[in-house]
Formats: structure tokens, sequence, C-alpha cells
């Protein structure tokens, strides 16, 4: 009211709100309670917490921080106080482990001795597979890269990460050609 106080009068504003003028008034000249002195007392400590931790800690870690400082508090009340200020804390996504070491395996022998680029087309190939998050859940892209030219040779997508995705990425009917482009 008071920043429409300008444009409207005080009268026209109570009756329109449906509150009493004395009300208002009373309001007006009233101290701010206690638990309102609080209340933003704790906002301001909770958003300077959240802004300390690069806006990463959330509720329980707040929480901690608060207690430290000396404030007796609740776990809900800082979880209130965050979602009202419209502050969230981050969570680190569950890893998910794709290969699974066996170590009686032996490795295979670095045919090419760590020396990826030959100076040619078509000498060394290397693959990696990467997994995606997608609507329809998990899958897994198989790429085989010329080390020299740094070109796709071929690619794959399944929902498997079994060696017919290698495959099926190694056997892509295009080549790069000789005017591949170097970084």
């Amino acid at each position: 009211m008071l920043a429409e106080k300008t444009n409207f009068t005080i009268t026209r504003m109570v009756r329109l709100l449906e509150i009493s003028r004395s009300g208002y008034y009373a309001w007006i000249g009233r101290a701010p309670s206690p638990a309102s002195i609080r209340r933003v007392h704790i906002e301001q400590k909770v958003a300077f917490f959240h802004g300390d931790s690069d806006e990463v800690y959330g509720a329980p870690r707040i929480l901690a921080d608060l207690r430290a400082d000396g404030k007796i508090i609740s776990r809900k009340t800082v979880a209130a106080t965050m979602r009202r200020l419209g502050l969230a804390g981050i969570c680190p996504e569950k890893w998910k482990t794709t290969t699974i070491i066996d170590h009686t395996d032996a490795y295979p022998v670095d045919a090419v001795k760590r020396q990826w680029d030959t100076g040619a087309l078509n000498q060394v190939w290397v693959g990696d597979i990467t997994y995606l998050r997608t609507w329809e859940g998990w899958v897994y892209l198989a790429t085989v890269i010329d080390a020299h030219s740094r070109c796709v040779i071929g690619w794959a997508i399944a929902d498997h990460m079994r060696t017919d995705l290698i495959q099926d990425a190694s056997r892509w009917p295009w080549f790069c050609a000789g005017t591949a482009r170097r970084r």
C-alpha cells in the first residue's frame, strides 16, 4: 500500500482490500514481531551460506553451517526458508559403472607403441565407447576415428555395450578422404 500511496488514497485502498482503516494504521505503527525478525535473520544467513558454497549446498549442509554458527534450528525450517527464497542445492548424479574389469584377462599388446599419428591416413584407428542418457533410457555410442586426420571413420549406437557394437562401428561404409582437416 505504501508503494501505491501516490496513486490512490488510503481510504480507497483499505475499502478495496476490505480491511479497516484503523487496523491499517495500527499495523503501520506496530514494531516487527520477534518471529519476523528471526525469520529475516535466518533468511539472510541461509542466503549467505548458500552463496558462500557457490550455490551448491542444500538444506542438510546449510543446517550444519547454521548450527556451527550457533543457531538452534531444524532442517525443515531451513528447507522451508530455502524454498521461500527460491534456493536449491545441487545433488550429484549417481555414478553408473559400465566397465567390469576382469583382472585375470591379459591386456592386449600395444601394436603402435603409443605412436598414434603415423603421418598417413587409415594406418591407425582408435575407438571409444560412451553412454548417453535419452528419454528412452541409456544408449551407448561407439566411435572409430582415424588417428592421423581425426576423422570419424564410423559410429554405432545401441542399447548394449557388447562387441558387436564396436564391429558395427568399424563396418561403417565410408572412409576419410585425403582432404581431411587437421586441428
